[in-house]
């Protein structure tokens, strides 16, 4: 898990790095033509995708978890909270402005590293450690854990194509949030009693 941490926080450094030297032009520029068809239907799909990682479905997400799983609702919630503070003070580090001439949805705020790419593997991630260990079918648990990790990725490329984050902005905040989610999971791992849900 440390190594896997390693590489996270050097390629988010990188990217950073790349970014603040302005040297992700072509890179997002390849990405964003490669991600986007123009397409009414794709359009609908991503605005329904990306508001998946939006602070009202992650809070409503984490009430029904604290309703029906209880403690594993609590650290789900702080999870939620500790993934918002990180974003936002990675944003006020870096100040990178949103590629606004592609948006295709209204967003403000700044652009480096993806919020919605950061919750996404954050928050999703951790419900899939979560449904991991708990005393489900191994059928049920990868059902569910294949759903979740496309929900991931199609998070990812919903803010590519809705032209509100750059490529390097949403590899940024996935690598973000997994170093962050490994770390969480170690630290409150020892709390999570699997299979004595109270």
């Amino acid at each position: 898990m440390k190594k896997i941490i390693f590489i996270s926080v050097i390629i988010f450094c990188f990217i950073a790095y790349l970014v603040m030297n302005d040297k992700t032009l072509g890179f997002d520029s390849f990405i964003y033509n490669l991600v986007y068809f123009k397409s009414d239907f794709l359009t609908v799909f991503y605005k329904f995708i990306t508001e998946f990682a939006s602070i009202f479905i992650i809070l409503l997400i984490s009430l029904i978890f604290l309703f029906v799983l209880k403690k594993y609702g609590v650290f789900l919630i702080i999870n939620a909270f500790n993934i918002l503070i990180l974003n936002t003070v990675l944003k006020l580090i870096f100040m990178r402005d949103r590629p606004f001439d592609l948006m295709i949805i209204s967003e403000d705020g700044y652009s480096f590293p993806s919020g919605h790419a950061m919750a996404a593997l954050g928050f999703y991630g951790f419900i899939i450690y979560i449904i991991y260990h708990l005393n489900l079918s191994k059928r049920i648990k990868y059902l569910f854990i294949i759903l979740l990790g496309i929900l991931i990725f199609l998070i990812g490329l919903s803010r590519i194509y809705l032209g509100v984050h750059y490529a390097s902005d949403v590899i940024a905040g996935y690598m973000a949030s997994l170093s962050y989610l490994i770390i969480y999971i170690t630290i409150v791992k020892k709390y999570l009693k699997f299979g004595e849900v109270k």
